[in-house]
């Protein structure tokens, strides 16, 4: 049972201090599940690929599915649906719990003191710590396991073609509509080209 009373420690402490969203934590989930052999760094980054992909927060999709797969990995005897739903509920739970009550707290707070010259100095010295977190995510998700797994060199030159041409479809507008590609619509082609390269 060790497994769980961990997954719930893990998962109020990144609750806690997961500032900025999803993106902003990733390197303190990673710590915390890839750091203890709960998981490979290869299926950390195929969880969070899925996460993007899935509706809802990716902090807590990936709570959802770490705490399903870490019991069975961890000891043979919690390989079952049943325990994997346990460690899925608690998991999600822990992550979702803390960050619910300081929202709750903060929300009260900063609308009573919203012109106060501290809350406006504390959110200043915020907003690039986010930006920083977020930036520290992207590089965590720029190795290996991402581009090249095989250490084949056209399956890593493909992939940053690949990385290349999805942050310019939804970063650039399309010179015909003016309008950015939807990020829904960019996961779709990107898959499709997954397959036709990978898969056939």
């Amino acid at each position: 049972m060790n497994i769980f009373w961990q997954l719930i420690r893990a998962y109020i402490k990144i609750g806690l201090f997961g500032f900025g969203g999803g993106y902003a934590m990733l390197s303190l989930v990673e710590n915390e599940v890839v750091g203890p052999g709960w998981i490979s760094e290869q299926m950390f980054t195929d969880i969070v690929a899925v996460s993007q992909m899935t509706p809802g927060p990716i902090g807590i999709n990936s709570a959802t599915y770490i705490g399903f797969v870490a019991p069975g990995s961890v000891d043979p005897a919690y390989a079952t649906i049943w325990w994997g739903l346990l460690g899925s509920c608690l998991a999600t739970l822990a992550v979702v719990l803390p960050s619910f009550f300081l929202v709750l707290y903060s929300s009260h707070f900063i609308r009573r003191h919203h012109e106060s010259g501290v809350i406006k100095g504390i959110f200043s010295g915020l907003r690039p710590v986010v930006v920083g977190l977020i930036a520290s995510a992207a590089i965590l998700l720029m190795n290996a396991p991402n581009f090249n797994p095989n250490g084949i060199t056209w399956q890593l030159v493909t992939n940053i073609i690949i990385c290349v041409a999805a942050f310019c479809l939804v970063y650039f507008p399309m010179p015909w509509n003016h309008k950015k590609l939807h990020p829904i619509i960019v996961i779709v082609i990107a898959g499709l080209a997954g397959y036709l390269i990978y898969g056939l």
